[in-house]
């Protein structure tokens, strides 16, 4: 019997071989968590989208035996989901606040000024670069998502509507650009090919130059029960053992790293050229990789130790909202991140138990949500409905959600919170 080959990280045919690795080749074999059959996270339905066919993808977790990356097989072209995108980063206040922070530390740290070029990988509508402009610091993003790169330009925030690789970079590099900084953040798990992008990474870093990433924590995905941070749109998920290995392999080694509060838990690393001896390795990085080691990440059987908590930690929200409606009350979301899709999906959870969500993006207001078809409205229906529980499904941002629907409590109502367990606030 013949086989069809497989690229890396590219779904497998009925009869064909195993699925593979995007990172090293391997033969995947091993499922961390299946969620399910589940929507694209970002793609939010009109109303007149309503009565069409929506296609639906298995949502299943798989881990490599030989280097260990956590990933998801690949069911859709990048273009398919990232030409046209539904997020836009400035509609988070601290998310806009933590761009600002890295921006100045940035310049202090690497003496950032009027002859410095900084690259943004998946510069979304500028809310990172815009902080450098003022500041007189050159930039360039490269957005793939057209609407959203548009929002940047606008803004000032010179952008390049393109997907980035090494044929992109090596293009950059012939023009006369390399970057004294290279920021990556939460692109990489976004991100199919990742041995093209990083050697992309690699082309476009000046000699002396920094590249700095973010990514959210696998380990504090096990941790923190992250279910919802697992959809389509994240085709792997880094451990630092995982990564380190990955840019390794292209000649980039991490010699800093900093452990973050954002999206559940993240790493940001500080990646230089192997030959570039002015940044020595720093005590954290080895300090993480062995506490990685100690917890587990070096073995295949502990990444197989999280689907029975996923799936206890659905039982639980399902048997909180389902008593909330026996017991007459009324339940609504705040926010339509991605995220939450992946949750409600999983759960089953339709408007029967969750009467409608807000969003501030304007974009999502009127649009209802993938596969649950629950409507997302303007914050302003809370007020005028007064709910008695609130459910934050971008947890990760419950301060800051909170502090803005104050006027909750005044009426007695309460806030919900899904992730790590239900929790009433």
């Amino acid at each position: 019997m013949t086989h069809t080959e497989v690229l890396p990280g590219q779904a497998a045919a009925p009869g064909s071989r195993a699925p593979t690795c995007r990172f090293c080749g391997s033969a995947l074999s091993h499922v961390v968590v299946d969620l399910g059959m589940s929507p694209l996270c970002e793609r939010y339905l009109t109303a007149d989208q309503l009565d069409e066919m929506e296609p639906f993808y298995p949502l299943r977790v798989l881990v490599c035996d030989d280097c260990l990356l956590v990933q998801l097989q690949q069911y859709v072209p990048p273009e398919e989901i990232f030409t046209e995108y539904a997020y836009f980063s400035s509609y988070s206040t601290s998310w806009v606040e933590h761009a600002r922070r890295y921006c100045d530390a940035m310049v202090e740290r690497l003496g950032l000024g009027p002859d410095s070029l900084v690259v943004e990988l998946a510069s979304n509508d500028g809310y990172l670069l815009r902080h450098l402009v003022r500041r007189g610091v050159p930039v360039l993003g490269v957005e793939p998502a057209h609407n959203v790169a548009e929002v940047a330009t606008s803004q000032g925030v010179p952008t390049l509507t393109e997907f980035f690789g090494l044929e992109l970079a090596e293009r950059m590099v012939a023009a006369g650009r390399r970057a004294d900084l290279v920021v990556a953040n939460n692109v990489l798990a976004q991100v199919p090919d990742l041995n093209d992008f990083v050697a992309g990474m690699a082309t476009l870093l000046a000699a002396g130059g920094v590249a700095t990433v973010e990514f959210p924590h696998l380990a504090r995905l096990f941790e923190g029960n992250q279910l919802d941070t697992i959809y389509h749109e994240h085709f792997s998920y880094f451990s630092l053992l995982a990564a380190e290995r990955i840019f390794a392999r292209h000649g980039l080694v991490v010699f800093d790293v900093e452990e973050l509060p954002t999206h559940g838990g993240s790493l940001r690393l500080y990646l230089r050229h192997a030959g570039d001896e002015s940044k020595p390795l720093r005590a954290p990085v080895a300090a993480l990789l062995a506490r990685e080691a100690r917890e587990g990440f070096g073995r295949l059987e502990h990444h197989l130790s999280f689907g029975p908590r996923v799936e206890a930690t659905k039982r639980r929200l399902l048997s909180f909202l389902i008593q909330a409606r026996d017991q007459g009350r009324r339940t609504v979301g705040y926010g339509a991140p991605g995220k939450g899709n992946t949750l409600l999906n999983y759960c089953g959870i339709r408007t029967d138990l969750l009467e409608f969500t807000v969003d501030r993006n304007p974009y999502k207001q009127g649009r209802f949500l993938p596969g649950t078809h629950i409507p997302v409205r303007h914050p302003s229906l809370i007020a005028e409905t007064r709910p008695d529980y609130v459910l934050i499904l971008p947890w990760n941002l419950r301060e800051e959600i909170v502090g803005q629907l104050a006027e909750v409590r005044a009426w007695g109502g309460r806030f919900v919170v899904p992730i790590p367990e239900v929790t009433v606030l």
